[in-house]
């Protein structure tokens, strides 16, 4: 007997069935991916987790992304056929086994040792898309070495020979999408990494040694045995060549100058970039318009997890207005998804697909690559049964109608 009931989700290519009881420990008390956050919490130091977890000023942009989904109401529908739910999702040619993917996080590796290949791995495992941060500690070859077919992506500055020859890096490395994120013209306000002691470059002191010796897990587990294997975490790939170690007081310097990156710089990522071109960090109605011209694939409505401009309108809110604009390209949503039933309401409000990041960190940081698969599981498992209740059986089904 199983922790949850070994229910089978019916996907184009496989079942996925939740963690049996022989495997439960920790792991199996995970049951939702909120879990993952709690235990995490409690290993990780307080800067390191406040570095995953804080957002810009007061919140109230990462308030109004949760609370989005809270508002928004479904409208379930009864004594239909639902046997053989399905919810694969045809995304840029690709298939994949469910209509989520995971978000790009920069330095993961602080939180879980090998964090972005464990991430990468899983998703390739799971059928479904994630995305290589440009802020990354690994290097992007060998991410892609280890799980082909992820996305890749970009803090590009407007430097156009440094641009152009990330952009040729990448795409010698193998990627067939960048991602480029255009909400960072200038960094958010993020004072909490400094309330709670974490600086970038990363600075030994007293508090930090005390911070890691009373997190014994995390200590041993993800900071020793990164030093022991990989040496000092560098910034692997926010240019072609390899940046700054996380100590070295130059360290900012490789995130560049952004203040003037304008939408004739994105014209120039169009033709330099053979493949599919997604813009990350679209709120505003205009600019999916204006991107659209561009020649963009895709749009991610994202405001950033909250870590940007604070008030900003939440994702969920922003998607409608995107969706009309958006032309051709393919409308995807990220930030504030922690439910089966927030990923249904963002594809029933017009969103392709949705990507997710902290919760999948926090599994990794807690139960690695394990705590990844089973995260995936639960909200997979979430999404079959919402469906079923809302009286649909293809997530490719999912409309307006469902909202009451």
């Amino acid at each position: 007997m199983n922790i949850i009931d070994r229910t089978a989700v019916s996907t184009a290519t496989k079942t996925v069935m939740l963690t049996p009881r022989s495997e439960r420990g920790r792991l199996g008390k995970m049951l939702a991916l909120n879990d993952f956050e709690k235990a995490a919490k409690r290993l990780l130091p307080r800067s390191v987790f406040a570095y995953v977890s804080g957002v810009a000023e007061e919140g109230q942009a990462s308030d109004a992304m949760y609370r989005s989904f809270q508002e928004t109401r479904l409208l379930p529908r009864v004594l239909r056929d639902v046997s053989g739910r399905v919810q694969r999702t045809v995304l840029f040619g690709e298939t994949y086994d469910h209509p989520f993917g995971i978000a790009p996080m920069g330095s993961s590796a602080l939180a879980a040792f090998d964090a972005d290949v464990v991430l990468a791995r899983s998703a390739a495992k799971s059928g479904i898309p994630s995305i290589v941060s440009g802020a990354s500690l690994t290097r992007l070859e060998r991410i892609e070495e280890e799980a082909p077919g992820r996305w890749f992506q970009a803090y590009l500055g407007a430097d156009r020979s440094r641009m152009e020859a990330l952009i040729d890096r990448v795409a010698d490395a193998g990627y067939g999408t960048l991602v480029f994120t255009a909400d960072v013209a200038v960094l958010g306000n993020r004072e909490h990494y400094a309330r709670a002691g974490f600086e970038t470059p990363l600075r030994p002191s007293l508090d930090l040694a005390w911070q890691g010796i009373t997190h014994p897990r995390w200590l041993f587990g993800t900071a020793v045995k990164t030093l022991l294997k990989q040496g000092i975490p560098h910034f692997e790939n926010m240019e072609a060549y390899r940046g700054a170690p996380i100590l070295a007081r130059n360290v900012m310097r490789d995130f560049g100058t952004r203040d003037h990156f304008s939408w004739q710089h994105l014209e120039i990522i169009r033709k330099r970039w053979k493949g599919n071109l997604i813009v990350k960090g679209i709120l505003a109605a205009e600019d999916a318009r204006i991107a659209a011209q561009s020649g963009v694939d895709g749009i991610i409505v994202s405001s950033h997890g909250g870590r940007q401009l604070d008030g900003a309108i939440a994702p969920l809110h922003a998607l409608p207005g995107i969706v009309e604009q958006a032309g051709s390209a393919t409308v995807m949503l990220d930030g504030g998804i922690r439910r089966g039933t927030d990923v249904i309401k963002a594809i029933a409000l017009g969103a392709k697909f949705v990507f997710v990041g902290r919760p999948f960190l926090y599994a990794a940081a807690a139960f690695g690559e394990r705590g990844v698969l089973r995260a995936v599981d639960l909200l997979s498992l979430e999404i079959d049964r919402n469906l079923g209740m809302l009286g649909l059986r293809d997530i490719n089904d999912l409309d307006g109608s469902v909202i009451a």
